[in-house]
């Protein structure tokens, strides 16, 4: 699809999502992330009524700049959808990475008026990224809208995207390690997060609420273009294992970001998996 540079671009787009049950634990209808199973995966089509529009306040974005999104959320006939369901604690989720990637940011725009959403934000370096606009509008099931834009500015070298074979991290001061059982294409599963004190191996049992829940998972294949967002089986838990049920559509190479919030600040710790 075409990058987004100058002007306006509509998009409609199939994307991936996890599913689970029809209603959350909050009582919203069509809740696309995984709540209390380990369900699994499977294609959602909203090209028929809801499209974005996305639009940078200036003609192209650059790197190490502040740069302001809009997004416009509307019907096929290019009437603003106006009202949305609060899904952990936002209306709207936006998912940006690098084309490899190496950089990954969950962050949430706010709504403003006539179906427009608007963030600032920086890219850290030039080049290609990916947004992800993840939300439900009002009476509706969830949605997925994305668009690949590129970016002005100096470009580094594209990172391989290798799966790995150690699934233990320490990112600030947390030692965490990532177990799935049953791995295999269309199957269902359970990720399980184990976090410890990195210093001291005490496991940490008084993880936070991040968004409503005691963690999330985004995960995207390798050329991202399977789109998943996990909520834990058990939102309330505090530690030091929390798991997510999912399903991973086809055979390859994905990547898992983990988020987590101890001691009020959020953490994410990424992995990469091959999945037969």
């Amino acid at each position: 699809m075409p990058k987004l540079g100058l002007g306006i671009v509509l998009v409609g787009l199939t994307v991936l999502t996890a599913c689970g049950q029809a209603k959350d634990p909050h009582g919203q209808e069509g809740q696309h992330d995984q709540h209390n199973q380990p369900h699994g995966g499977h294609e959602s089509t909203n090209t028929s009524q809801v499209q974005a529009v996305w639009k940078f306040a200036s003609q192209t974005p650059e790197s190490k700049k502040e740069e302001e999104l809009s997004i416009q959320i509307q019907d096929n006939t290019g009437k603003p959808i106006e009202k949305f369901e609060i899904s952990h604690e936002k209306k709207l989720h936006l998912i940006v990475v690098s084309k490899d990637l190496s950089y990954f940011n969950h962050i949430h725009p706010e709504y403003t008026e006539k179906g427009i959403f608007k963030i600032k934000t920086q890219f850290p370096s030039g080049g290609d990224y990916k947004l992800i606009a993840d939300f439900i509008p009002e009476g509706g099931g969830a949605k997925t809208e994305s668009q690949w834009i590129q970016v002005q500015g100096d470009a580094p070298a594209q990172k391989p995207i290798q799966p790995e074979t150690n699934f233990t991290k320490v990112v600030d001061g947390k030692e965490v390690t990532l177990s799935l059982d049953n791995l295999q294409a269309g199957k269902e599963l359970t990720m399980s997060f184990t976090i410890k004190d990195a210093a001291t191996k005490q496991p940490i049992t008084n993880l936070e609420q991040y968004l409503g829940a005691v963690g999330h998972v985004v995960i995207l294949s390798a050329d991202a273009e399977k789109y998943i967002h996990n909520h834990p089986l058990e939102e309330k838990a505090t530690g030091p294992v929390a798991k997510f049920g999912t399903s991973f559509p086809t055979s390859g190479t994905y990547k898992i970001w983990g988020q987590f919030q101890h001691q009020g600040k959020v953490f994410t710790v990424p992995f990469v998996i091959n999945v037969p």
